[in-house]
């Protein structure tokens, strides 16, 4: 009885693997939109890249100190043409963030733009800095 080795059957087996993983369709990766998140002296900026979202499928709520962006970016399937490649993903998204206690949740404002959500979350009075005056004693 004789035992034979392939050194390469380690590498076959990893190079079908990954040939299977790269061909499985992209929609079935989950989907979170990319985000950017800007302070300026009275407000916090959240933009979110949303392309092809309608504005009836986002939600933004403001809990507890969560800002919650939700909503879902629909396939629609048309019945004249074929596909020859689906690489954007499709599905429901759910982004969460911490919003200090220096924000003013009850004025929060979001307007949906061009594929881009903006949340402008402004900042309490008392968190703004404020230039405080220096007086001089006299004869010191």
């Amino acid at each position: 009885m004789s035992i034979t080795h392939d050194p390469f059957q380690g590498l076959r087996i990893f190079e079908d693997a990954v040939t299977r993983l790269m061909s499985e369709p992209r929609t079935a990766r989950p989907w979170s939109p990319a985000v950017d998140i800007l302070e300026s002296e009275n407000e916090l900026v959240v933009k979110a890249d949303l392309p092809d979202v309608k504005e009836n499928d986002i939600d933004v709520q403001v809990e507890r100190q969560t800002l919650t962006i939700r909503g879902e970016r629909k396939f629609e399937k048309d019945e004249n043409a074929g596909f020859h490649r689906i690489e954007r993903s499709y599905d429901s998204f759910l982004r969460s963030f911490a919003v200090p206690s220096t924000v003013e949740t009850e004025k929060v404002a979001a307007e949906y733009k061009n594929g881009v959500l903006t949340v402008r979350l402004p900042k309490k009075e008392a968190a703004k800095p404020r230039q405080v005056k220096i007086q001089v004693a006299n004869g010191q």
